[in-house]
């Protein structure tokens, strides 16, 4: 969020220098630096037994290409609460492990994302108002299907490739991780 005003007094910032923080928005009224830090949350590829990954459509993001599950972090949560929250609220799909990949920064909403692969076994779809609809795809066929412009979810599944090729394709069912 942008401030401009103290949410203290309501008093206009202005700039100060801190340390090695350079300069920031401080209140002189009530002597408070202010950051521009960003938002956080997390950006999810959801495998099940099959090797197949979970893809949404969500229309406000793209109506004819599929992404991976994501939302905020909310007070009090841990990254991996978040994981498991926003996989059950948006799928229905209750998550047994995840796994940390790699962050992203998302400048044009000044959004750290920090990406993960959840492991599911196979459940039915939920509804959720935040989804219009779900699919479970062959993980080899999934890449044809994801938005690859303005968001993250085209690096982060191919990153998410490279972790499970890396374990020597773990993600096929007789080799499953979970």
């Amino acid at each position: 969020m942008d401030l401009n005003y103290c949410i203290e007094c309501g008093k206009p910032l202005t700039f100060k220098s801190i340390g090695d923080e350079g300069e920031q928005k401080h209140c002189s009224a009530c002597n408070k630096f202010y950051f521009d830090n960003p938002a956080s949350c997390v950006l999810v590829a959801i495998m099940n037994e099959k090797a197949q990954v979970l893809l949404l459509k969500q229309n406000y993001i793209s109506t004819k290409n599929y992404t991976l599950c994501s939302g905020y972090l909310k007070k009090g949560d841990t990254l991996e609460e978040t994981v498991a929250r926003e996989v059950l609220e948006e799928t229905g799909q209750s998550v047994l492990s995840c796994e940390y990949v790699q962050s992203y920064y998302f400048a044009p909403k000044n959004l750290i994302m920090t990406g993960f692969i959840a492991y599911v076994r196979e459940r039915e779809l939920g509804n959720s108002n935040e989804v219009d609809s779900l699919m479970w795809v062959d993980i080899d066929k999934a890449a044809d299907m994801i938005e690859r412009e303005n968001n993250y979810s085209w690096e982060h599944f191919v990153n998410c490739l490279k972790v499970l090729k890396s374990k020597g394709n773990q993600y096929h069912e007789n080799r499953c991780p979970w």
